[in-house]
């Protein structure tokens, strides 16, 4: 990232505070813009702050971090859940957070998403968000006044990020601007399945399905528990 990211921590568990912003402190281009324990503090800060990516709780007092995420949310570019509650994953992409983060939180797991969040902002700012055809055979991603025609043959995953949908081919990747579950629609539901909130594979691409991850063209992705089940149906 060549200009600093602001980013918000709102969580009413000071150790949990302090997690986050230990692992944030490893990243020399994030910039620390506010830490509020109730989500009534940080949405008046919101309006002044205007940080790009929010770290956010889900239960604290004053209302959850699902309320203030539909509250404000063409405030908040990039919402990361951090939480112990499981059971809120699928309110908080329909909000279309970026990621959902269990606790207790980790460093490799921070990592994670911070490497998807640099990826798809940089992408963003290299102006790689392109509108998307559909063909019987083929996508059509329009980059500019030059159109990329994709056979759907070559692509091995496709991975929500955020609003995007980032479509990743052998040595390349294009960013979408259409949502991964609008893309599927589109897709041919035989050649193409979901295994996470994030990620759907091309399944004559998959090459091994491991304990929670499968290998996919040569990349580890990982497997969502509500999806293990049909997964492991495949016939690989």
């Amino acid at each position: 990232m060549e200009h600093g990211l602001r980013y918000m921590v709102v969580d009413d568990n000071e150790l949990d505070q302090l997690a986050i912003l230990a692992q944030a402190a490893k990243y020399p281009h994030l910039k620390h813009t506010g830490t509020f324990s109730n989500t009534m503090d940080a949405l008046s800060a919101l309006n002044s702050v205007e940080p790009e990516l929010v770290f956010l709780d889900i239960d604290m007092p004053g209302g959850t971090g699902i309320e203030l995420l539909r509250a404000v949310r063409d405030k908040i570019p990039i919402a990361v859940f951090v939480t112990s509650h499981g059971e809120f994953a699928l309110e908080g992409f329909e909000l279309e957070a970026f990621d959902y983060i269990l606790k207790p939180l980790t460093e490799k797991r921070f990592q994670q998403t911070m490497a998807r969040v640099i990826e798809y902002r940089q992408m963003k700012q290299d102006a790689k968000a392109y509108a998307v055809q559909y063909e019987t055979e083929a996508i059509t991603i329009k980059e500019g006044h030059n159109q990329v025609r994709i056979p759907i043959s070559d692509i091995i995953y496709l991975e929500a990020m955020d609003s995007y949908t980032k479509v990743v081919l052998q040595g390349k990747k294009y960013m979408t601007l259409t949502s991964l579950t609008n893309m599927l629609e589109q897709l041919p539901a035989d050649k193409f399945g979901r295994i996470h909130r994030s990620y759907a594979v091309a399944k004559d691409k998959i090459e091994e399905l491991k304990s929670g991850e499968l290998i996919c063209g040569g990349h580890d992705l990982p497997v969502g528990k509500t999806y293990k089940p049909i997964v492991s149906k495949w016939k690989l």
